[in-house]
């Protein structure tokens, strides 16, 4: 399928009649990508709902409608400054293949200001434009959904917005959830569920004698009632989670605010004051202990040389006593030795001699120990052993001196260190206003999760008297109904719905898990971070994504930064859109958002002149700038160029054919 042209004529800010062509075929290279640049307010938002409206109509998930009525949302879609004979009108022209061969097709949808019944007219014209196809006209809706079904629009007209709350929310909100059940069959499933319940309790009833018909009734009444309020009680459980994790957000923001900003060091300040008073009393003990130290012989080490000097003093008079003492006693034991040897009548001139050589010896002796000064310090042995003790107590002293310093400089240091987070803490008041907001926080998220707690469990509550009411009703109509012949339809009902939803289940594991692939592999190809993901996995009740990383460890969300979490959102659309297997055009409103430049260079050049054979971008010149479209152009993807030129004090929004910003 391709959009070939779309005609608007007093169609919101679009005055009169304009026409844009929209197809990208061409004989020389493929250009896949319409480029419409327009400021914001300017009409980019309206086109893509013209095209839903074109399509779907009254079914049509229109960005403006709201909850305004299909009337009232085309009397608001008419230009004011239409005249009320003047009609509105949107066509949409495009090519689709059948039996094998392409066949075009023009919707033409018409209205006045005041649509009569409510209603636009359709009209389906043919190859010609000239011919209507009234036979398409009736069946137009089952028609459309053959080739585009509603379900999975979105999956190919999507805007920034969709893509934003896609990137933010942890699971996919409704209309992507809508998308994806349409795209694995289960709405068919849902709806076949829904039709065999139906004619298995119309068989019931059938075969229900008259006494046992308003018993049977009043079961279903009752379970009636209860599956709408199970309805309503998964949607508020739905918001209630919604609602608890952005108060869990905001918690989380108050307490890095509370912490950034001092609080905790405040909330710890006792902690801290206690410690500097103990590292104070520390310091005080330790300056005592040098205090003791400096009233002993720790003041002797400013006098080192003079100690060593009396030390060396000391030693050299005592060595000159003992030699004093030695030489006397030799005096006396030569002169013995003289005596002996005179009363030997050994010759004299030999005893002569050895005289001479006695005395020599003993001057010899003397003279080496002689001192040049006469001793003054005149110190005994015990003084010089009491100098001894005193010098080593002294080396024991400075040692335990120099201990006590380097611990007494440790001890201030962390001293310091706990002044300047004292310093650091907030003040009284801020601090109380910081805890108070982080109190606040903490008790908002307790409600929310008390809610949701209460909340689940009347969903169980409601899922187990559904359940017993089903089981009810199955015994109700076993013990009472006796139809052999509907009761084998009965039966054969039961059996069907067991298959059906087990055949349900193996249909949404199989294309999740090729969806789960086709999400990574776009993931991955759009990203620059070929390192960060290994699987991506899609739960098969919220369909929410998980990440895992080489690991096999899961990498949570908020860790991802803005831009990958709208690259990974678009990755999934873009994987959803391949699943489908539909050949279908894509439009894109807004679509690079907060990227950074990198994220928007990848989009740029790998996803938008993939995403599809026709690609539409509605784009302010924010988002595909001057650098941008200079990518596209000399990549020669841009088949068409468009500016949508809005005219404030007119209020009218024009085409301009051939030209963007820049």
């Amino acid at each position: 399928m391709i959009f070939l042209e779309l005609v608007l004529q007093n169609f919101g800010p679009y005055s009169g009649r304009q026409v844009i062509n929209l197809d990208t075929r061409s004989e020389e290279t493929h250009r896949p990508i319409i480029l419409l640049g327009g400021m914001n307010g300017g009409g980019k938002t309206t086109l893509m709902d013209s095209i839903r409206l074109a399509l779907y109509g009254q079914r049509a998930q229109c960005s403006t409608r709201g909850n305004l009525s299909y009337s009232d949302f085309l009397t608001q879609c008419v230009n004011n400054k239409a005249t009320p004979a003047e009609k509105t009108r949107i066509e949409l022209l495009f090519e689709h293949i059948e039996d094998d061969k392409p066949i075009k097709y023009r919707i033409v949808r018409t209205w006045e200001k005041n649509p009569k019944d409510g209603k636009d007219t359709l009209g389906i014209l043919g190859d010609d434009d000239t011919w209507p196809v009234d036979s398409l006209v009736n069946i137009w809706d089952d028609y459309i959904e053959n080739l585009l079904p509603i379900g999975i629009s979105n999956l190919f007209l999507f805007d920034g917005e969709q893509v934003k709350e896609l990137a933010e929310q942890e699971t996919p909100p409704p209309i992507v959830i809508e998308a994806i059940r349409g795209l694995l069959g289960l709405e068919l499933a849902d709806r076949l569920a829904v039709d065999l319940e139906i004619l298995l309790n119309r068989k019931r009833k059938e075969v229900a004698e008259i006494k046992d018909l308003a018993n049977l009734e009043e079961i279903e009444k009752r379970l009636t009632q209860y599956q709408e309020d199970y309805q309503e009680i998964e949607s508020e459980l739905a918001k209630l989670n919604n609602q608890t994790e952005e108060l869990e957000t905001q918690q989380r923001e108050a307490l890095d605010k509370f912490i950034s900003e001092g609080g905790k060091i405040a909330a710890e300040r006792n902690q801290l004051e206690k410690q500097q008073k103990d590292k104070l009393s520390i310091v005080e003990d330790i300056r005592q202990s040098m205090g003791e130290l400096a009233a002993d012989v720790l003041p002797l080490a400013l006098i080192p040389n003079l100690l060593n000097q009396v030390q060396a003093q000391g030693t050299q008079e005592f060595r000159y006593q003992q030699v004093q003492l030695s030489k006397d006693v030799l005096i006396e034991r030569d002169q013995r030795l003289l005596n002996w040897l005179n009363q030997l009548a050994i010759n004299l001139e030999q005893v002569d001699k050895i005289q001479s050589f006695l005395k020599e010896d003993a001057e010899s002796l003397y003279t080496g120990y002689a001192q040049s000064e006469a001793p003054w310090l005149l110190a005994d042995e015990e003084s010089l052993s009491q100098l001894d003790n005193v010098r080593y107590h002294l080396q024991n002293a400075r040692k335990n001196a120099q201990q006590h310093l380097t611990k007494l400089q440790g001890v201030e240091e962390e001293i310091i260190t706990l002044e300047r987070q004292v310093q650091t803490a907030a003040e009284p008041e801020a601090y109380q206003k910081l805890r108070e907001t982080v109190e606040d926080a903490q008790n908002q998220v307790s409600q929310a999760k008390a809610k949701c707690e209460i909340t689940r469990r009347k969903f169980a509550e409601l899922t187990d008297v559904i359940e017993r009411t089903k089981k009810e009703l199955k015994e109700y109509t076993d013990k009472n109904l006796d139809s052999k012949n509907r009761q084998h339809i009965i039966t054969s009902v039961a059996k069907v719905q067991e298959t059906l939803k087990l055949f349900r289940e193996k249909l949404t594991l199989k294309k999740l898990n090729k969806l789960e692939e086709e999400v990574k592999n776009c993931f991955l190809y759009l990203l620059h971070k070929s390192d960060l993901v290994r699987s991506i996995t899609i739960d098969t009740k919220t369909f929410s994504l998980s990440i895992y990383d080489f690991n096999g460890k899961p990498v949570p969300k908020h860790r991802l930064s803005a831009g990958e979490k709208q690259l990974l959102a678009i990755a999934f659309l873009w994987g959803l859109a391949k699943v489908s297997g539909l050949r279908l055009p894509v439009a894109i409103d807004t679509p690079l958002g907060r990227l950074d430049s990198s994220h928007r260079n990848n989009l740029v050049e790998k996803y938008f002149p993939s995403a599809s054979h026709q690609v539409i971008l509605l784009s302010t010149d924010t988002e595909i700038g001057k650098k941008e479209v200079e990518t596209l152009r000399n990549n020669e993807t841009i088949a068409r160029e468009y500016l949508l030129k809005y005219d404030s004090h007119n209020r009218e929004t024009t085409v301009i054919e051939n030209q963007y910003f820049w």
